[in-house]
């Protein structure tokens, strides 16, 4: 059952303004808090993070190395010879550091800006959906967070490899600019981030009684074949690397298939009661 009007005050349109007024508030001081930390360690924030999938050392390069090694396939080992990084514009390094701590600072205060979404709807959800709602911020936050670590250190240094020692003539010679480097960066692991909610958007559509999971199982081999081509164009051309993207993702699929599923027969099941 919704909250008795009777008891509370109904909120006018203006009054939902205002309230979801502070909720933005709030989320975009909690991302400027994280901002000014990665802002002043930015040593740290670049030379250990940022720059680091492009050098031998990193640890999935390394790890690709030792495969490499291991099975005999010298194109497996990535960045064994890392590219220089030059900066072209005046203000070039400082916008550049203030845009990579704004965008970590959104990546670390993620949890906090969901929670504040999430105080917002909750009022109008009935008791049931309130129930069933429970470990949301968790869980949608648990799946970006691994996502962003995914998109981090697989999709990133394997994008970053390709992309940097790609070349059309030996008489070009690559010189990344700082700006497209970091945007690649970001966006990538952003991106990543967003892909892995996949399962709550499937979950939430399939609440809204938008997709079914037999839809899902009819377009399963649809699905597969957006995803090979995703893997094919974040990744280098070999189809190992292609495996390492695709297997998260079609997981990510099937693991909404079966939430569509659970959601199907809890709706049945209360229609036949």
């Amino acid at each position: 059952m919704r909250k008795n009007l009777n008891e509370e005050k109904e909120m006018s349109f203006l009054d939902h303004l205002e309230v979801l007024r502070w909720h933005i508030i709030r989320s975009v001081i909690s991302v400027l808090v994280f901002a000014v930390v990665a802002f002043i360690f930015h040593d740290f924030i670049f030379d250990s993070i940022i720059l680091s999938p492009k050098m031998p050392d990193f640890w999935t390069n390394r790890q690709l190395c030792k495969l490499a090694e291991l099975v005999n396939t010298p194109t497996l080992c990535i960045n064994s010879h890392p590219f220089e990084i030059i900066n072209i514009n005046m203000a070039g390094q400082f916008s550049t550091h203030i845009m990579v701590s704004i965008f970590a600072g959104i990546i670390v205060a993620f949890p906090y800006i969901f929670w504040e979404f999430w105080r917002f709807v909750k009022p109008a959800l009935y008791l049931t959906e309130k129930k069933n709602s429970r470990g949301a911020i968790f869980f949608t936050s648990l799946l970006f967070i691994l996502g962003v670590l995914f998109g981090y250190y697989l999709i990133v240094p394997l994008s970053v490899h390709f992309l940097g020692s790609y070349s059309v003539s030996s008489q070009v010679a690559n010189k990344i600019n700082l700006n497209s480097y970091i945007s690649t960066v970001t966006s990538v692991v952003l991106a990543a981030g967003v892909i892995f909610e996949l399962p709550v958007l499937i979950l939430f559509l399939a609440k809204a009684g938008l997709i079914s999971p037999a839809f899902l199982r009819k377009y399963r081999k649809h699905a597969v074949v957006i995803i090979l081509a995703l893997a094919a164009i974040i990744t280098p051309p070999d189809v190992f690397s292609q495996i390492l993207v695709c297997l998260p993702l079609i997981l990510l699929y099937e693991i909404g298939i079966r939430l569509a599923a659970k959601v199907e027969k809890k709706a049945n099941s209360l229609i036949a009661e």
